[in-house]
């Protein structure tokens, strides 16, 4: 199975969201946290948490991107149990029971999002519109002009010995 995976190509996430997710940390959109938001009542780190952010399952910081990874059937399972006590203990779910229905719809919409190769990077964009809150997520396309630049290349070396007196 597939799933989402935290990743930081640079250090901007520690400086734009108030909680950073971790590198390597399994990832939802997490969009249930800000159902009840009022974007424009949010600070700036808010705001972009709310715009662009997915929600680590580890440390409930988010990232600007993540990575398709493979995951186990027990990390899964570890998830969804992670997300069903963060929806008790943060959100006033009565208990874990009946919070586990609702964390694994969330971890397997999470999943459904990973339909492409391991490492695609993806990105997650959220608004308000008249139907409510909206979710797309997009796959970062490499510019294959600079995929890889080739900075030197390998030749034989020519071995023989010129002949000389």
């Amino acid at each position: 199975m597939k799933f989402p995976r935290s990743i930081q190509l640079d250090e901007s996430d520690n400086r734009v969201f108030h909680r950073p997710a971790q590198p390597g940390e399994w990832a939802v959109t997490g969009s249930f946290a800000f159902a009840d938001a009022q974007p424009e009542a949010l600070d700036q780190k808010g705001k972009i948490a709310f715009h662009s952010g997915w929600l680590g399952t580890d440390s409930f910081g988010h990232s600007t991107l993540v990575e398709v990874a493979d995951i186990s059937e027990a990390e899964f399972f570890q998830v969804v149990e992670k997300l069903a006590r963060h929806f008790v203990e943060a959100y006033g779910a009565p208990d874990l029971a009946a919070a586990l229905p609702a964390a694994r719809a969330e971890a397997d919409d999470a999943a459904q999002l990973c339909d492409h190769k391991t490492n695609t990077l993806l990105t997650l964009e959220r608004e308000i519109t008249a139907e409510g809150l909206v979710e797309r997520v997009r796959v970062v396309q490499q510019d294959r002009a600079t995929e890889h630049a080739k900075i030197w290349e390998l030749s034989e070396e020519d071995t023989s010995e010129s002949g000389g007196s």
